[in-house]
């Protein structure tokens, strides 16, 4: 194969994986050393589930689809054999999904990551995972909402049911 093809095709693979980066809520960089087939499919089921997408790519070409897509500050982190999650539907939801599995297997390390356009450390990460979920707050919030309408309503009654009698 000549030089130009190789060279060719190596930019079609940063094409792709720079469109799926720019199209993601967050990419996450996690190295996956010594996780066996199994554990490596398991985690790929989980990611799936919550429409998440593990890539494994040569750091050289995952270097220059993040300096496309702008997320140049996860070239430090991308040396050794990484996986590249990248969330497409919700943006914690990788962080989540490898925090939880990272403290099953300790073998997956999570080294960075790019957030809503923010870069994270591993701790902020983890952070980032160990919150409620979108749907949690909310019903936090609702209760929050609910408890003095709730009083409110108790108080309003009491002062009715004494002007009555």
């Amino acid at each position: 194969m000549s030089r130009e093809a190789i060279i060719g095709i190596k930019q079609e693979e940063v094409n792709q994986l720079s469109s799926k980066m720019k199209d993601a809520k967050s990419v996450v960089v996690a190295e996956y050393r010594g996780l066996t087939v199994k554990k490596t499919e398991e985690l790929r089921r989980a990611l799936r589930k919550e429409g998440c997408e593990l890539v494994v790519a040569k750091n050289n070409i995952a270097k220059r689809a993040a300096k496309a897509c702008g997320f140049e500050a996860i070239d430090v982190d991308l040396k050794g054999p990484n996986g590249i999650i990248i969330a497409f539907e919700e943006s914690v939801a990788a962080a989540k999904i490898l925090q939880e599995f990272a403290r099953k297997n300790a073998k997956l390390i999570i080294k960075s990551g790019v957030i809503d356009g923010d870069f994270y450390t591993p701790a902020q990460i983890k952070q980032i995972a160990l919150l409620p979920s979108k749907m949690g707050l909310l019903t936090m919030l609702a209760g929050q909402l609910y408890g003095p309408l709730r009083e409110l309503s108790i108080g309003l009654d009491l002062l009715n049911k004494q002007k009555e009698s």
